[in-house]
């Protein structure tokens, strides 16, 4: 994006791709809340959130590491995938329950994370992706995602197919965030698009801003929690800001030239 007599941005854009958790939605409250409602649903105390949580990340990452993509490719299905995942998070934390009581807490925690309840979306998000399909622009949703987003969790917060064109769910296609092959989907998804067309939003600097810009399309980052890592972000010449409004200010102000 250089000046000098060049066009706007938003008037060569024919697409603009949004990452989700972080960009549009967020987790709300704490995973031990969750967990905490499951367990004393069943009469169990509850938990200690920190330890969870801890057990929670180590289980995860250990998890997707062997089974990338919600256990994609080696066709786990999603609730096994997850299942494991929340087994291990108690193990490593310490509460080891028997095979029926882990059911039943099990059940509860997975439809809670199939649902509306744990997020919540950002006021900007809406109108936003409103505002960019207005102007013409095909909106797509590219997140590290299982298929409960695009099926169930995004429609119950609204954000339906009304608001968004094709989404690219890790989960669904298996292949994931950094893979810039997620990105060249979502250019195919388009219709086979140029890069040089797209924007991408997202927060994540190793995620979203970099895989998107090495196959050439353009990115800029959202910091909407000031993170640390932003003036990072900054350094290494990314354009981040705050929030989606100033996004679509940026987009009208005509001041991103390529």
């Amino acid at each position: 994006m250089t000046g000098g007599g060049a066009m706007s941005l938003l008037s060569k854009l024919r697409c603009i791709t949004v990452d989700v958790t972080g960009t549009l939605i967020a987790y709300k409250g704490e995973l031990g809340d969750y967990y905490c409602m499951a367990a004393k649903a069943i009469g169990l105390p509850c938990p200690d959130y920190k330890r969870v949580h801890e057990g929670f990340k180590l289980a995860y990452t250990d998890m997707a590491q062997k089974y990338p993509c919600f256990g994609f490719s080696a066709k786990i299905p999603n609730v096994v995938w997850w299942k494991t995942v929340v087994r291990d998070s108690f193990v490593k934390a310490g509460y080891e329950y028997d095979e029926e009581t882990f059911e039943k807490v099990f059940k509860r925690i997975y439809s809670t994370f199939g649902s509306a309840a744990p997020y919540s979306v950002f006021q900007d998000s809406r109108p936003f992706l409103r505002w960019a399909r207005q102007k013409g622009l095909i909106v797509g949703l590219v997140s590290n995602a299982e298929y409960r987003y695009q099926e169930v969790i995004l429609p119950a917060l609204g954000l339906n197919k009304g608001e968004w064109d094709f989404g690219v769910f890790s989960g669904i296609e298996g292949v994931e965030k950094p893979d810039p092959r997620i990105y060249k989907l979502a250019l195919e998804r388009a219709g086979n698009i140029a890069p040089e067309e797209v924007l991408h939003i997202g927060d994540s600097m190793r995620k979203d801003y970099v895989p998107a810009k090495s196959i050439g399309m353009h990115a800029l980052l959202l910091d909407r929690f000031k993170t640390e890592a932003a003036k990072d972000w900054r350094e290494a010449g990314a354009i981040v800001l705050p929030d989606l409004v100033a996004v679509q200010q940026l987009l009208e102000s005509d001041k991103l030239k390529c």
